[in-house]
């Protein structure tokens, strides 16, 4: 027998369309009678995956979920079925015609072997049930909140309008709130209460369209984070109302599907600011989260897709100067590289923008906590800030004292490993496949490259000589550009930009011969191979030469003899009258010997061997 008591009808309390406060702020025991995860958006720019859960009370049970940040006790086993848990904080909202508790804050009591009482379903009381369309005219955002919702399937009539109605948690004073998890484009007359961690500069352009300006914000409460966009009249409306680090009440936006290419969000959907959205200061915000985190070791960059988003804490090892570059769009900006170490063992290159590249200042070494940070792969994993990003600097977290302490006995003497770089050329042919690996006597004699369309293929080579004449072309240095420039005497002039800088952007340009054991070819490739290769930028390499040639003579002599995996594109060109095949380089892995020796150990077990 269970020794902890469920508490009878709080299961029937919940479903009623208005709560007390005291019910509110009660916690009520309850046992989980089932858990079921269900999978988030993969092309979500960070999905996380949560979980639906069924409570009862003993003589009723409801349709629950899972608070994000509670996950980990799912995924620890700490929640399973028949589990026996207090619920320490949570709200009630509709959704898709149920009602469905969210729980925020949990504390697990005992585990129950079997199930406690014969709890029955609960109906929506009348005049409560939210007015959804039909199942033949739902979008794809419907039917996902469907599914994270565990909710019923939406009414055949397609006379009805998208509409629902969210009864929230109730916050002191202020008025019912929503919760930011349960938002979707099918909830109306919502009010949440969320904290702005970040809120960009107005931003403006001008096209053929006309001109316009915008901004953007990120809510976050206890059970995620939103982020709001602002065009035209509302900015002049709204961008003077919102602040960061300050909480407020907001109603009146528009939900809608968020737009991935632009925002590193974790959500599904987006708030569209108007000029009539309500925004209200909440002066009761002391107990309110400040900034959730959920920090990945520097080690785990590998593991991360290029372009992914994640948290990170670090120390800064070495600071960059500030410098100024122009964009594609020919905005000037400033934007500034770091170099953060963690206990890991790893460093990474840390890429900061515009005002907190221009405003950071490298005193003894700070702790930055790093949210929303993009993953890139250029010259080896790293990471970039975006406007959607947020930087503290020694923040007071347990994080922030632990390497903090760290760094100060051991770790600014220790030695750092940066990740390798495995870049990869466009289109998905570029693919490493160890299956069908060539020798370059195998890649000649089908005569790959040779026909009209263009031909891919994996081999494995040494790198034997390297051409360092022209190993590096002065590039424009606008993002985007790349193109050759030339020197006159108004600076480095570039002609498709129509512009000149004082100093250009080199970038590699490589020629070398590699060899197996059944032949030699010469590969060809651009900037990224350069950086793997070097482990260095071009501008780096090509200072060196201009400072020390011998030295510039032994790091072009060290890439000799090392041996690679490579992905190459061969393509037939014709140049001065002659057609030959060129071996163009897409990818370029390191030998992992671990990786090697368990293909050894498959290839030993399978039928070729025996």
């Amino acid at each position: 027998m269970p020794t902890n008591q469920l508490t009878a009808g709080v299961c029937s309390l919940l479903n009623e369309p208005q709560h007390t406060e005291d019910l509110l702020n009660s916690t009520p025991i309850v046992q989980i009678l089932s858990v079921k995860k269900v999978h988030s958006n993969p092309n979500a720019p960070n999905p996380v995956d949560r979980y639906r859960i069924i409570v009862s009370d003993g003589e009723h049970f409801l349709q629950s979920m899972l608070a994000t940040q509670l996950n980990h006790f799912v995924d620890e086993g700490k929640i399973q079925k028949n589990t026996i848990c207090r619920l320490d904080k949570f709200t009630c909202n509709m959704v898709q015609e149920k009602r469905l508790l969210i729980v925020l804050e949990i504390s697990v009591l005992e585990q129950c072997e079997e199930k406690i009482g014969s709890p029955a379903g609960l109906q929506i009381p009348p005049g409560d049930a939210a007015v959804t369309p039909s199942t033949a005219n739902q979008t794809p955002a419907a039917h996902h909140t469907a599914a994270a919702t565990g909710g019923a399937t939406a009414s055949t009539s397609n006379t009805t309008t998208p509409a629902a109605r969210g009864q929230g948690a109730r916050s002191g004073r202020g008025p019912t709130t929503f919760p930011i998890e349960g938002l979707s484009p099918y909830q109306n007359n919502w009010t949440i209460r969320a904290r702005v961690t970040n809120k960009s500069d107005i931003r403006t352009w001008s096209n053929q369209r006309g001109e316009g300006k915008l901004f953007n914000v990120t809510f976050m409460d206890e059970t995620g984070e939103i982020r709001g966009t602002a065009f035209n009249l509302a900015v002049d409306a709204l961008y003077d109302k919102l602040e960061e680090g300050k909480v407020y009440y907001v109603s009146k936006a528009k939900v809608n599907l968020a737009k991935k290419q632009f925002s590193n969000v974790a959500n599904e959907y987006e708030l569209g600011l108007e000029k009539n959205t309500e925004i209200e200061e909440c002066r009761d915000s002391s107990s309110f989260p400040v900034v959730r985190y959920n920090f990945i070791d520097l080690a785990k960059l590998q593991e991360m897709a290029k372009d992914s988003i994640c948290d990170v804490i670090a120390v800064v090892k070495e600071t960059g100067d500030a410098t100024e570059f122009t964009s594609k769009f020919g905005r000037t900006s400033t934007k500034r590289e770091l170099t953060v170490v963690d206990r890991s063992g790893y460093s990474v290159r840390l890429t900061l923008w515009a005002k907190n590249a221009e405003k950071f200042t490298n005193t003894d070494s700070p702790v930055v906590a790093l949210k929303g940070v993009k993953v890139g792969d250029f010259g080896g994993r790293n990471l970039s800030m975006s406007s959607s990003s947020t930087l503290e600097i020694n923040p007071d977290i347990p994080e922030c004292h632990a390497l903090r302490g760290w760094f100060d006995a051991s770790g600014n003497s220790e030695n750092f490993q940066s990740h390798t770089n495995s870049f990869s050329g466009a289109g998905g042919a570029a693919t490493f496949n160890r299956s069908e690996l060539m020798s370059i006597e195998e890649v000649k004699a089908k005569d790959l490259g040779t026909s009209d369309k263009t031909d891919f293929f994996s081999t494995r080579a040494t790198v034997m000589h390297l051409k360092a004449d022209n190993i590096a072309y002065p590039a424009c240095p606008t993002q985007g550009c790349n193109k050759k420039v030339f020197d006159q005497h108004d600076g480095w002039r570039c002609e498709k930009c129509d512009r000149s800088f004082e100093k250009p952007e080199y970038r590699y340009i490589i020629s070398m011969a590699v060899s197996d054991h059944t032949g030699q070819a010469w590969f060809q490739g651009f900037n990224e191979l350069g950086e793997t290769l070097f482990q260095r930028p071009a501008n780096d390499l090509v200072a060196i030469r201009e400072r020390d040639e011998a030295k510039f003579n032994k790091l072009v002599e060290d890439v000799n003899g090392h041996q690679f995996n490579f992905t190459c594109r061969a393509k037939q060109d014709t140049y001065n009258e002659t057609t030959r095949v060129r071996y163009g380089v897409q990818k370029i892995l390191p030998l992992d010997y671990a990786e090697e020796a368990r293909h050894l150990i498959e290839l030993l077990s399978s039928p070729w061997a025996q």
